[in-house]
């Protein structure tokens, strides 16, 4: 945002200051939005917590001391907490939809190659998407249609689930939330993907920590958290046939779910295997296992509330689509949306 600080969480950027509007910004104020400024969001865009080690944490609007999620948490956070109307977040993996989960909002990944990266401090260029954050699909629709291309081809097939939820643990009350969700939908075929979720996920983490690694020298790293050193450290550990047996994982499940989703018309899955937890505790391995799918096949998504958990923090859950039929992704969950009826505003203490 032309004027304001440009830091992607990192200390190394803590004075860079934009000296342009984004793309996706310049479209929102061409279309009459007003930029209100940033927000808080994890060290490099590489995390799922926002609990940031140079700017602090961001806590869950729906519970003090818990995370909203991350990568891009201050935006789910400032949209649940009503501080703004709709919110911008980057999603390599799914860090629009996991906030919009934990946070109880509606988060939008577009297809990959719908929106332009200018301006955007990417994390890896093969993974990364802007993708709005609002408080309704309404709002999220109109934010998406403005700042993305958006096809408006509908959806007429059943859809799809995966089978065994591809091997990921989730929590009683996620499952639970699924299956409410699962009884609107009619006959959805079951399928299987080629890997379980949580090899996915790790290949697909590999690959964005290369990225962002080769793009510091040694006067960089001297800058940035014990922790995000570590993680860059450990991915430079793997082999050359490690690495490449991870480009084949992802190779083939890319493969694997567009055609899928082209032949089904969509896939639903919860989007986050929790809900939100507290900062004190670890961030679970697989909190990106259903969300990056989308990413790694280039396809757009949505997670939209489903539920509560026991604890009373919400629960989403996500469509992914075929690029080209944003239109009939965003009627099919304003619909389930309409039957869940599972947003609610944070109550103030």
């Amino acid at each position: 945002v032309k004027g304001l600080p440009w830091t992607a969480g990192m200390a190394l950027y803590r004075n860079r200051i934009a000296e342009r509007d984004a793309e996706v910004v310049a479209k929102l104020r061409a279309a009459g939005a007003a930029i209100l400024g940033t927000l808080n969001m994890e060290e490099a865009a590489l995390g799922a917590k926002t609990d940031n080690p140079w700017f602090g944490a961001t806590h869950n609007p729906h519970r003090d001391s818990y995370t909203p999620g991350g990568s891009s948490g201050g935006s789910a956070a400032a949209v649940a907490a009503g501080l703004c109307d709709m919110a911008l977040g980057s999603d390599t993996m799914g860090s629009v939809r996991i906030p919009a989960s934990y946070c109880g909002v509606y988060g939008f990944k577009p297809a990959n190659a719908a929106v332009l990266q200018d301006g955007l401090e990417v994390a890896e260029a093969s993974l990364d998407v802007i993708g709005p954050i609002a408080r309704s699909i309404d709002s999220l629709e109109r934010l998406a249609r403005v700042m993305s291309d958006f096809g408006e081809g509908e959806i007429t097939a059943a859809g799809s689930t995966l089978d065994d939820l591809g091997g990921v643990e989730c929590t009683d009350d996620v499952l639970q939330a699924y299956d409410i969700t699962l009884k609107n939908l009619v006959e959805p075929q079951s399928v299987t993907l080629p890997f379980a979720l949580s090899r996915v996920r790790f290949a697909g983490f590999i690959k964005t920590v290369r990225a962002i690694s080769s793009r510091f020298d040694a006067a960089d790293l001297a800058l940035l958290s014990p922790g995000l050193r570590n993680l860059l450290r450990y991915a430079a550990k793997r082999s050359l046939d490690d690495w490449e047996d991870d480009q084949r994982v992802l190779s083939i499940t890319s493969d694997y779910v567009r055609e899928m989703v082209s032949r089904c018309g969509f896939m639903l899955l919860p989007t986050a295997p929790q809900a939100a937890f507290s900062h004190n505790c670890p961030a679970p391995a697989n909190q990106a296992d259903f969300t990056c799918i989308a990413n790694i096949a280039g396809l757009p998504a949505i997670s939209l509330p489903a539920g509560w958990s026991e604890d009373d923090l919400p629960i989403g859950v996500q469509l992914i689509g075929q690029a080209g039929h944003e239109a009939g992704l965003i009627s099919l969950a304003r619909a389930l949306d309409r039957s869940l009826d599972a947003y609610r505003a944070p109550v103030n203490p």
